[in-house]
């Protein structure tokens, strides 16, 4: 008889596709905390929330497919009977969308907020994801330049809500309209051939964008023939000649210690250009209204080098940048630089109804401004986990479920342990892995004497790290005995202690 022939079934990877995120309850209830507190302060500026669809059509993103085999380039798209379809790679594209769609039956200037995951079909990396979340705010159909100063004292005021403490971040702002001043001056702009030169501006663009990160010599470079970086890819570079790098740089170190001094460089680099003389002028008002608003340099500043990727920006640009490092653990050092950034998009409406729609917004990444707080230990209100009510008699689950159910109608979040209650140790080392505050224990003797013990695992945990005498730690016991009726004004006291 021959031997039957195995098949060996292959299974899957159990793993998230490179690039994408996976949220654990801890990571949520720390989002949804930060976005609150990011959404109270949009709301206190005057603004309304908006939530817009995942899933864009191709032309409402504002992207062309290359060809018709191929996706589109930074954005995850798919082709249907009714045209390509794409994961929007930002809010502010579908805003654009909602208001040529709605604009009669919006008030003007429309101010709204918006929240939600975005995806980026690009190379991921240490903190960049091809999904993250963005919290957004835009004001549509204001031309004055003071709405681009609002956005500016709005996100100092934000950053400053969510922990980020004065000091730890700088706001900087430059104008698209000077860049364009400089790149007409080096003669590769043109106002009414906007087509002419687009590619080799958009080099450039990208290239200034990433200063922070590759130095002036890595944008040299790119501003040059281009440049290999460490794991061997080659970018293309814009192919400047030296004289037309030289004028670029120039414009990047135009950078100084005050504002004043900032414009002056500028203003002087841009001489001759209406639309650069135009872009400081615009600058100049926004300097003046934050400064006047007792927004200072130390929060707010001119800086040449913030250019912004996206091409859609019109105007004035801004960029929020931490300026704290921390050590992680494996004892590198972190820095986590831009946590959000935007600017004027004058056109984006504009491709929906043929008329110039005025509009600016700014946009804060969730997820490396979370990353941030949790590294400046600025979460640590976040982590608490339910109260765990332990279970010493398997008879008497609906006693402990009893418990549980008078915890939750005064609002206090509770959990009965659904583990094997076998060994009283895992149940406590279950609680200490939730972040819980409170456990809660009544065996048999307890309930005969009608009473309940109450665990502080946080209190415990801290008196188990210090040296303390036995006085003090009988004035500050970790585990009281209560009368059960007392048990949820005992622990809503308890957990207030920790709420101060």
């Amino acid at each position: 008889m021959s031997k039957e022939k195995k098949i060996k079934i292959k299974r899957p990877k159990a793993e998230a596709p490179k690039g994408f995120r996976d949220y654990f309850g801890s990571d949520i209830r720390a989002r949804n905390l930060l976005l609150q507190q990011i959404m109270e302060v949009y709301h206190l500026y005057g603004f309304e929330a908006l939530e817009t669809s995942a899933i864009e059509t191709v032309e409402a993103l504002g992207k062309f497919l290359p060809d018709i085999e191929r996706p589109n380039e930074g954005v995850f798209a798919w082709q249907e009977d009714e045209g390509w379809l794409a994961l929007r790679y930002d809010l502010t594209a579908p805003l654009a969308r909602v208001y040529a769609e709605n604009q009669n039956h919006l008030p003007s200037p429309y101010r709204r907020y918006s929240m939600g995951p975005v995806w980026r079909n690009e190379k991921p990396g240490p903190g960049r994801f091809r999904q993250f979340y963005q919290c957004d705010a835009d004001t549509v159909g204001a031309s004055n330049v003071l709405a681009d100063a609002e956005m500016c004292t709005m996100l100092s005021d934000t950053l400053e809500a969510t922990g980020i403490s004065r000091g730890d971040y700088i706001i900087k702002v430059n104008n698209r309209k000077i860049l364009n001043g400089v790149l007409e001056k080096i003669g590769i702009f043109d106002g009414t051939e906007l087509e002419k030169f687009s590619n080799q501006r958009g080099i450039v663009l990208r290239a200034i964008d990433k200063l922070d990160r590759l130095g002036i010599g890595g944008v040299k470079e790119l501003l040059g023939k281009g440049r290999k970086d460490s794991s061997g890819d080659y970018t293309d570079g814009a192919n400047l000649s030296t004289d037309q790098v030289d004028l670029m740089l120039m414009f990047l170190e135009a950078n100084s210690k005050t504002n004043m001094k900032t414009l002056s460089n500028l203003s002087e680099l841009v001489a001759g250009s209406k639309i650069g003389e135009q872009g400081v002028r615009e600058l100049e008002k926004i300097s003046e209204s934050t400064d006047k608003q007792g927004y200072g340099i130390d929060r707010i500043k001119i800086d040449p080098s913030v250019v912004r990727g996206l091409g859609y920006y019109t105007g004035p640009v801004l960029e929020a940048e931490l300026t704290f490092e921390t050590i992680d653990e494996k004892g590198k050092i972190r820095r986590f630089g831009s946590v959000a950034g935007g600017g004027r998009y004058d056109d984006l409406v504009k491709r929906f109804t043929g008329q110039e729609v005025p509009a600016t917004g700014v946009s804060i990444g969730v997820d490396r401004l979370l990353a941030a707080l949790r590294s400046k230990s600025k979460l640590a209100e976040t982590t608490q986990g339910p109260v765990i009510i332990t279970v010493m008699d398997r008879d008497r689950i609906d006693d402990y479920q009893l418990m549980a159910a008078e915890l939750r109608n005064a609002g206090v979040r509770s959990e009965v342990y659904f583990g094997n209650p076998k060994n009283f140790g895992n149940q406590l080392k279950y609680a200490d892995n939730r972040h819980s505050p409170l456990a809660i224990i009544e065996g048999g003797d307890e309930r005969e004497k009608g009473v309940v013990l109450l665990k502080d695992l946080y209190l415990g945990s801290k008196l188990a790290s210090q040296m303390l005498t036995n006085d003090e730690w009988k004035s500050q016991p970790a585990q009281i005995s209560i009368n059960r009726e007392n048990l949820v004004t005992k622990v809503i006291e308890l957990l207030s202690r920790y709420k101060q």
